[in-house]
Formats: C-alpha cells, sequence, structure tokens
C-alpha cells in the first residue's frame, strides 16, 4: 500500500567489506552494511552545512569526499593527514565534534561470512540477507517517528550488473517476497523507492554512513578494542545494536 505523502525522512546507504563469501577471510571476514535516517529539514538545516564546514575547515573546498578508507590510511585527498600526528588528532576531533550533535539513526546489519559458510550448504548473498534486515528495522524506526510516507533510499552506484540487482532485491523485499523471513507489513505501509547516486554526486548523506560503516563493524569483530567512532555513534544505534547473522 502507497503512502499518503513523501516521508519527512530520507535514507542513505553505505557498506563496509566485500559480500563475496571467499573475500577478505583474515583482514575483514565480515560484511557490514549501514542506513542512516535522518529527517529531511534537519539534513539541510543542519548535517549538510556541519560536514562542509569540516571540509573547509581543513581542505579549503568542498569538492573533497570524506571516505573512511583514505581517511584512516591518509591517502588520496586525505595524504595531508601525513603531516603530523598532532594535525590527525585535530581534525578526528574535529569530526567527533561536528557528527555528535546531528540527529540521525543507523539502522545496521553485520554478516559473519565466516559463520554463514560453515552454517549454510547454499548461503544467501551477505548483501541481500544485509539488506533484508536493514530494510525491516529502517520501517522500525520510521514507525517509530510516526512517519508514514513514501521513502527514497540512496545508494551509491556500484555497476549496471550490480545495481540491477540490488534494484530487484531490493523491489522484492519491500513488496513482500523476502527471501528470508516472513513478508513485513511495516515494509509495504509505504512505497520505498531505491535511488543510486554517483560517488562523485558528493552526497553528504552517504560520506557519513560511510564514516560509520567500518567502525561498527570493528566492534564486531575486535570488542574489547578501544573504538572513538563507535562511542560517538553509539546512541545513534537502532534497536539497541547492529542485528548480526547468522
Amino acid at each position: 500500500m502507497s503512502g499518503s505523502s513523501r516521508s519527512d525522512y530520507i535514507v542513505y546507504v553505505d557498506e563496509s567489506g566485500s559480500p563475496v563469501l571467499d573475500a577478505d577471510r583474515k583482514d575483514f571476514p565480515i560484511f557490514v552494511l549501514v542506513f542512516l535516517v535522518v529527517q529531511k529539514d534537519h539534513y539541510c538545516d543542519a548535517v549538510v552545512p556541519a560536514l562542509q564546514r569540516l571540509k573547509f575547515e581543513f581542505c579549503g573546498h568542498d569538492q573533497i569526499i570524506l571516505h573512511e578508507r583514505d581517511i584512516r590510511r591518509q591517502s588520496g585527498e586525505f595524504a595531508f593527514l601525513q603531516v603530523s600526528k598532532a594535525l590527525r588528532e585535530r581534525f578526528l576531533t574535529r569530526v567527533g565534534e561536528i557528527v555528535a550533535p546531528l540527529e540521525f539513526t543507523l539502522a545496521c546489519s553485520i554478516i559473519d561470512k565466516s559463520k554463514l559458510r560453515t552454517r549454510y550448504s547454499d548461503p544467501m548473498s551477505p548483501y541481500d540477507l544485509a539488506l533484508t534486515f536493514c530494510l525491516e528495522k529502517t520501517a522500525k524506526v520510521l514507525r517509530q517517528k510516526d512517519d508514514n510516507g513514501d521513502v527514497h533510499v540512496i545508494f551509491e552506484a556500484r555497476g549496471s550488473k550490480e545495481d540491477h540487482h540490488l534494484e530487484l532485491e531490493f523491489r522484492r523485499i519491500t513488496d513482500g517476497d523476502p527471501q528470508i523471513g516472513q513478508p513485513s507489513p511495516l515494509l509495504q505501509r509505504r512505497v520505498w523507492t531505491p535511488i543510486f547516486a554517483h560517488k562523485k554526486s558528493n552526497a553528504t548523506g552517504l560520506q557519513l554512513a560511510d564514516l560509520a560503516a567500518r567502525p561498527l563493524g570493528l566492534r564486531y569483530l575486535r570488542p574489547d578494542q578501544p573504538n572513538r567512532s563507535v562511542e560517538l555513534l553509539s546512541q545513534k544505534i537502532a534497536f539497541p545494536g547492529p542485528k548480526v547473522f547468522p
């Protein structure tokens, strides 16, 4: 059933790790998917200006794309972080100061690929599994916010073949025909529309989701390791943490 109007919220999606079962067995043997749910007015009035301010402060322009991997490795457009430890610390501190007051909710799923291979002889795609769980979580988030409008979900484009498969699976789940579990009435109460954006679109929401995905995965892999990013994001994670499968 279609909602009567557009949602007051928009959703941005990013991932960490490979959805390929046999990839990254030693370094990062999981797949993490994050849905960032944010009110449109707050996004326009607070989220976008905050991240733009960060870019101008450290880079002098706003065309740089915040990418967790480049920041962590101090590479690409973030090679300037190699200048000194003090600069790196100041940058990370400012990221925390800017992100902390922003109002958004993270619906996250972590697929443990080693356990998936062990438990199932013919396992589903980690991406398709995570997509199902994140959509269900997002529907619950929107219900809590008493929002019933039709919602757009923004993905980063990965290629025509991958995007086509993702859109088919997305529509299968939201239409009530998931490959796992039972149909979700909450999902069927509104129209869900996937939008595929190129990384060069410089979408603030996609960059914010990217900054969250890997740290949430590392908290699962290394729960005793200090993780300043997860400490910052802990109050923004829905129900009350990531859905881990299996």
